[in-house]
Protein backbone atom coordinates (compact mmCIF):
# COMPACT_ATOMS: atom_id res chain seq x y z
CA UNK A 1 0.00 0.00 0.00
CA UNK A 2 1.22 3.51 -1.10
CA UNK A 3 1.92 5.72 1.72
CA UNK A 4 -0.38 9.06 2.13
CA UNK A 5 2.41 11.70 0.54
CA UNK A 6 3.32 14.79 1.95
CA UNK A 7 4.05 18.25 1.12
CA UNK A 8 6.02 20.73 2.53
CA UNK A 9 6.60 24.12 0.78
CA UNK A 10 6.71 27.53 1.29
CA UNK A 11 9.22 31.22 0.23
CA UNK A 12 12.64 30.88 1.16
CA UNK A 13 13.84 31.54 4.53
CA UNK A 14 10.65 30.11 6.04
CA UNK A 15 11.75 27.12 7.95
CA UNK A 16 10.60 23.90 5.77
CA UNK A 17 13.40 21.94 5.85
CA UNK A 18 13.30 21.78 10.47
CA UNK A 19 9.29 21.73 9.89
CA UNK A 20 9.76 18.38 7.24
CA UNK A 21 12.10 17.11 9.73
CA UNK A 22 9.89 17.42 12.73
CA UNK A 23 7.49 15.83 10.54
CA UNK A 24 9.38 12.80 9.08
CA UNK A 25 10.85 12.22 12.80
CA UNK A 26 6.84 12.07 14.14
CA UNK A 27 5.70 10.02 11.35
CA UNK A 28 8.27 7.13 10.46
CA UNK A 29 8.89 9.41 7.42
CA UNK A 30 12.16 10.71 4.47
CA UNK A 31 12.85 13.55 2.93
CA UNK A 32 12.44 14.07 -0.79
CA UNK A 33 13.77 17.52 -1.38
CA UNK A 34 11.89 19.55 -3.65
CA UNK A 35 14.72 22.28 -4.23
CA UNK A 36 16.24 22.52 -7.98
CA UNK A 37 19.71 23.36 -7.12
CA UNK A 38 20.34 21.48 -4.08
CA UNK A 39 20.68 18.17 -6.12
CA UNK A 40 24.03 19.93 -6.85
CA UNK A 41 27.23 18.55 -4.50
CA UNK A 42 29.65 20.84 -3.10
CA UNK A 43 27.18 23.62 -3.67
CA UNK A 44 26.18 23.67 -0.42
CA UNK A 45 26.74 26.70 1.45
CA UNK A 46 24.93 29.12 -1.53
CA UNK A 47 22.21 26.59 -1.79
CA UNK A 48 21.46 26.44 1.85
CA UNK A 49 21.72 22.67 2.24
CA UNK A 50 22.47 22.84 6.15
CA UNK A 51 22.66 19.04 6.12
CA UNK A 52 22.96 19.10 9.81
CA UNK A 53 19.14 20.27 10.23
CA UNK A 54 18.10 16.69 8.75
CA UNK A 55 19.49 15.33 12.24
CA UNK A 56 17.62 15.24 15.18
CA UNK A 57 18.18 13.82 18.88
CA UNK A 58 21.47 12.11 17.12
CA UNK A 59 18.73 10.35 14.91
CA UNK A 60 19.88 11.26 10.99
CA UNK A 61 16.27 12.08 8.99
CA UNK A 62 17.00 10.38 5.46
CA UNK A 63 16.67 12.72 2.48
CA UNK A 64 16.66 12.11 -1.06
CA UNK A 65 17.89 14.20 -4.12
CA UNK A 66 20.33 16.19 -2.25
CA UNK A 67 23.68 15.71 -3.57
CA UNK A 68 23.10 13.46 -6.74
CA UNK A 69 24.82 16.00 -9.37
CA UNK A 70 27.98 17.43 -10.10
CA UNK A 71 28.11 21.04 -10.34
CA UNK A 72 27.88 22.34 -13.95
CA UNK A 73 26.05 19.65 -15.18
CA UNK A 74 22.31 20.42 -16.54
CA UNK A 75 19.15 18.89 -14.69
CA UNK A 76 15.69 18.68 -16.51
CA UNK A 77 12.60 19.18 -15.01
CA UNK A 78 11.91 15.20 -16.68
CA UNK A 79 15.07 13.76 -14.58
CA UNK A 80 13.41 15.44 -11.64
CA UNK A 81 10.21 13.53 -12.02
CA UNK A 82 12.04 10.55 -12.78
CA UNK A 83 14.45 10.73 -10.11
CA UNK A 84 11.37 12.24 -7.54
CA UNK A 85 9.37 8.45 -8.47
CA UNK A 86 12.20 5.98 -8.09
CA UNK A 87 12.94 7.76 -4.58
CA UNK A 88 9.38 7.72 -3.55
CA UNK A 89 8.66 4.35 -4.97
CA UNK A 90 11.47 3.30 -2.73
CA UNK A 91 10.53 5.25 0.58
CA UNK A 92 6.48 3.39 -0.02
CA UNK A 93 7.90 -0.01 -0.73
CA UNK A 94 9.88 -0.01 2.71
CA UNK A 95 6.71 0.87 4.46
CA UNK A 96 8.22 4.54 5.13
CA UNK A 97 6.03 8.02 4.62
CA UNK A 98 7.39 10.43 1.72
CA UNK A 99 7.63 13.69 2.64
CA UNK A 100 8.05 16.56 -0.18
CA UNK A 101 9.78 19.41 1.08
CA UNK A 102 10.77 22.26 -1.35
CA UNK A 103 10.19 25.85 -2.57
CA UNK A 104 10.83 24.81 -6.27
CA UNK A 105 7.22 25.23 -7.02
CA UNK A 106 7.26 23.94 -10.63
CA UNK A 107 9.59 20.56 -9.53
CA UNK A 108 6.36 20.16 -6.61
CA UNK A 109 3.37 20.58 -9.10
CA UNK A 110 5.14 18.27 -11.91
CA UNK A 111 4.84 15.82 -9.30
CA UNK A 112 2.20 16.16 -7.75
CA UNK A 113 0.23 16.82 -11.32
CA UNK A 114 2.14 14.65 -13.32
CA UNK A 115 3.16 16.80 -15.78
CA UNK A 116 3.99 15.02 -19.16
CA UNK A 117 7.92 15.93 -19.70
CA UNK A 118 9.62 13.62 -21.85
CA UNK A 119 13.80 14.17 -21.70
CA UNK A 120 14.27 16.09 -24.34
CA UNK A 121 17.23 15.64 -26.75
CA UNK A 122 19.95 17.93 -28.28
CA UNK A 123 18.60 19.81 -31.51
CA UNK A 124 22.28 21.09 -32.94
CA UNK A 125 20.29 22.82 -35.94
CA UNK A 126 17.81 24.48 -33.69
CA UNK A 127 20.86 25.84 -31.37
CA UNK A 128 22.88 27.22 -34.31
CA UNK A 129 19.96 28.90 -35.89
CA UNK A 130 19.33 30.56 -32.24
CA UNK A 131 22.96 30.91 -31.50
CA UNK A 132 23.63 34.77 -33.30
CA UNK A 133 19.92 35.66 -32.01
CA UNK A 134 20.16 38.46 -28.91
CA UNK A 135 19.05 37.67 -25.27
CA UNK A 136 16.00 39.81 -25.91
CA UNK A 137 14.96 38.12 -29.30
CA UNK A 138 15.34 34.74 -27.63
CA UNK A 139 12.73 35.87 -24.76
CA UNK A 140 10.14 36.98 -27.35
CA UNK A 141 10.95 33.60 -29.36
CA UNK A 142 10.29 32.36 -25.80
CA UNK A 143 7.49 33.71 -25.01
CA UNK A 144 5.39 32.40 -28.51
CA UNK A 145 5.62 29.19 -26.97
CA UNK A 146 3.67 30.09 -23.80
CA UNK A 147 3.82 31.82 -20.33
CA UNK A 148 7.46 31.94 -19.10
CA UNK A 149 7.24 29.49 -15.55
CA UNK A 150 10.73 30.56 -14.81
CA UNK A 151 12.15 33.78 -15.12
CA UNK A 152 15.46 32.63 -14.66
CA UNK A 153 15.12 30.75 -18.15
CA UNK A 154 15.91 34.53 -19.46
CA UNK A 155 18.94 34.48 -17.56
CA UNK A 156 21.28 34.01 -20.16
CA UNK A 157 21.57 33.13 -23.73
CA UNK A 158 22.32 29.59 -23.28
CA UNK A 159 19.46 29.15 -20.40
CA UNK A 160 17.18 30.70 -22.75
CA UNK A 161 18.05 28.81 -26.06
CA UNK A 162 17.99 25.28 -24.07
CA UNK A 163 14.57 26.32 -22.85
CA UNK A 164 13.55 27.17 -26.39
CA UNK A 165 14.58 23.82 -27.74
CA UNK A 166 12.26 22.10 -24.40
CA UNK A 167 9.08 24.26 -25.45
CA UNK A 168 9.87 23.43 -29.25
CA UNK A 169 10.22 19.59 -28.40
CA UNK A 170 6.98 19.71 -26.11
CA UNK A 171 4.90 21.35 -28.77
CA UNK A 172 5.44 18.51 -31.11
CA UNK A 173 4.52 15.51 -28.91
CA UNK A 174 0.93 14.31 -27.92
CA UNK A 175 -0.06 15.76 -24.23
CA UNK A 176 -2.30 12.91 -23.61
CA UNK A 177 0.93 10.62 -23.08
CA UNK A 178 1.56 10.94 -19.45
CA UNK A 179 4.40 9.31 -17.92
CA UNK A 180 3.35 9.33 -14.59
CA UNK A 181 0.33 9.63 -12.69
CA UNK A 182 -0.87 12.69 -10.94
CA UNK A 183 -0.11 12.29 -6.61
CA UNK A 184 -2.67 12.96 -4.05
CA UNK A 185 -0.94 14.92 -1.32
CA UNK A 186 -1.77 16.85 2.27
CA UNK A 187 0.04 20.24 1.35
CA UNK A 188 1.25 22.12 4.43
CA UNK A 189 2.26 25.75 3.55
CA UNK A 190 4.51 27.89 5.77
CA UNK A 191 3.50 31.25 5.86
CA UNK A 192 5.81 34.53 6.86
CA UNK A 193 5.06 38.05 7.20
CA UNK A 194 6.98 39.54 4.02
CA UNK A 195 9.13 42.06 6.22
CA UNK A 196 9.72 39.80 8.73
CA UNK A 197 11.00 37.31 5.73
CA UNK A 198 12.89 40.01 4.08
CA UNK A 199 14.78 40.80 7.17
CA UNK A 200 15.47 36.78 7.72
CA UNK A 201 16.69 36.68 3.88
CA UNK A 202 19.27 39.78 4.77
CA UNK A 203 20.24 38.12 7.93
CA UNK A 204 20.89 35.08 6.28
CA UNK A 205 22.78 36.78 3.92
CA UNK A 206 25.36 37.93 6.07
CA UNK A 207 25.57 34.65 7.32
CA UNK A 208 26.56 32.87 4.32
CA UNK A 209 28.91 35.38 4.01
CA UNK A 210 30.61 34.61 6.66
CA UNK A 211 30.61 31.05 6.44
CA UNK A 212 32.57 31.18 3.49
CA UNK A 213 30.20 31.50 0.37
CA UNK A 214 32.44 33.50 -2.47
CA UNK A 215 35.07 31.26 -1.21
CA UNK A 216 32.50 28.15 -2.18
CA UNK A 217 32.10 29.59 -5.32
CA UNK A 218 36.21 29.90 -6.26
CA UNK A 219 36.99 26.90 -5.51
CA UNK A 220 33.90 25.86 -7.69
CA UNK A 221 35.51 27.88 -10.29
CA UNK A 222 39.45 26.28 -9.21
CA UNK A 223 37.78 23.19 -10.56
CA UNK A 224 37.72 24.25 -13.64
CA UNK A 225 33.50 24.68 -13.64
CA UNK A 226 32.92 27.51 -16.62
CA UNK A 227 31.41 30.95 -14.62
CA UNK A 228 28.36 30.65 -16.93
CA UNK A 229 27.70 27.52 -15.40
CA UNK A 230 27.53 29.10 -11.95
CA UNK A 231 25.54 31.91 -13.23
CA UNK A 232 23.10 29.42 -14.89
CA UNK A 233 22.12 28.21 -11.47
CA UNK A 234 20.93 31.77 -10.76
CA UNK A 235 20.67 34.02 -7.12
CA UNK A 236 23.75 33.44 -5.57
CA UNK A 237 25.73 31.16 -7.71
CA UNK A 238 25.19 34.12 -10.35
CA UNK A 239 26.42 37.28 -8.36
CA UNK A 240 29.14 36.34 -6.52
CA UNK A 241 30.32 34.59 -10.02
CA UNK A 242 30.26 37.98 -10.97
CA UNK A 243 32.16 39.64 -8.49
CA UNK A 244 34.84 37.06 -8.25
CA UNK A 245 35.13 37.41 -12.15
CA UNK A 246 35.82 41.25 -12.02
CA UNK A 247 32.25 42.42 -13.49
CA UNK A 248 30.68 43.40 -10.19
CA UNK A 249 32.07 45.38 -6.82
CA UNK A 250 31.75 43.36 -4.06
CA UNK A 251 28.98 46.07 -2.79
CA UNK A 252 26.89 45.64 -5.80
CA UNK A 253 27.30 41.98 -5.60
CA UNK A 254 25.20 42.37 -1.56
CA UNK A 255 22.95 45.12 -3.38
CA UNK A 256 21.81 42.87 -6.05
CA UNK A 257 21.92 39.67 -4.85
CA UNK A 258 19.70 40.94 -1.47
CA UNK A 259 17.14 42.23 -4.20
CA UNK A 260 17.11 39.03 -6.35
CA UNK A 261 16.76 37.04 -3.34
CA UNK A 262 13.65 38.97 -2.48
CA UNK A 263 12.26 38.88 -6.11
CA UNK A 264 12.70 35.26 -6.08
CA UNK A 265 10.74 34.68 -2.75
CA UNK A 266 7.79 36.69 -4.24
CA UNK A 267 8.00 34.60 -7.36
CA UNK A 268 7.51 31.68 -5.23
CA UNK A 269 4.25 32.88 -3.36
CA UNK A 270 2.95 34.05 -6.77
CA UNK A 271 3.54 30.53 -7.56
CA UNK A 272 1.86 28.59 -4.53
CA UNK A 273 -1.12 31.31 -4.87
CA UNK A 274 -1.40 30.16 -8.76
CA UNK A 275 -1.27 26.54 -7.29
CA UNK A 276 -4.40 27.24 -5.11
CA UNK A 277 -5.91 28.90 -8.25
CA UNK A 278 -5.37 26.08 -10.08
CA UNK A 279 -7.06 23.78 -7.59
CA UNK A 280 -4.54 22.64 -4.65
CA UNK A 281 -5.47 23.27 -1.22
CA UNK A 282 -1.90 24.27 0.49
CA UNK A 283 -3.24 24.82 4.50
CA UNK A 284 -1.11 27.31 5.44
CA UNK A 285 0.74 27.33 8.88
CA UNK A 286 2.28 30.70 10.51
CA UNK A 287 6.20 29.88 10.44
CA UNK A 288 7.04 31.95 13.48
CA UNK A 289 4.62 30.09 16.18
CA UNK A 290 6.84 27.63 18.48
CA UNK A 291 7.60 23.97 16.18
CA UNK A 292 5.34 22.37 19.08
CA UNK A 293 2.18 24.33 17.75
CA UNK A 294 2.72 24.04 14.34
CA UNK A 295 2.98 20.26 14.64
CA UNK A 296 -0.28 19.88 16.13
CA UNK A 297 -1.57 22.01 13.39
CA UNK A 298 -0.39 19.96 11.19
CA UNK A 299 -1.58 16.79 12.91
CA UNK A 300 -5.30 17.83 12.60
CA UNK A 301 -4.39 18.00 8.95
CA UNK A 302 -2.87 14.78 8.18
CA UNK A 303 -4.28 11.86 7.59
CA UNK A 304 -2.52 9.39 9.93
Amino acid sequence: MRQKLLTVLGPTASGKTPFAVQLAAALNGEIISGDSRQLYRRMDIGTGKDLGEYTLDNTLIPFHLIDIREPGEKYTLFEYQRDFHAAYQDICNRGKRPILCGGTGLYIESVLRGYHLPDVPANPALRSRLEERSLTDLTEILRGYGPLHNSTDTDTKKRAIRAIEIADYRSQQDPAEAAYPPLESTLLGLRIDRDLRREKISRRLETRLREGMIEEVQQLLDEGIAPDDLIYYGLEYKFVTLHVTGAVTYDEMIRQLEIAIHQFAKRQMTWFRGMERRGFTIHWIDATLPMEKMMQQAYSLIEM
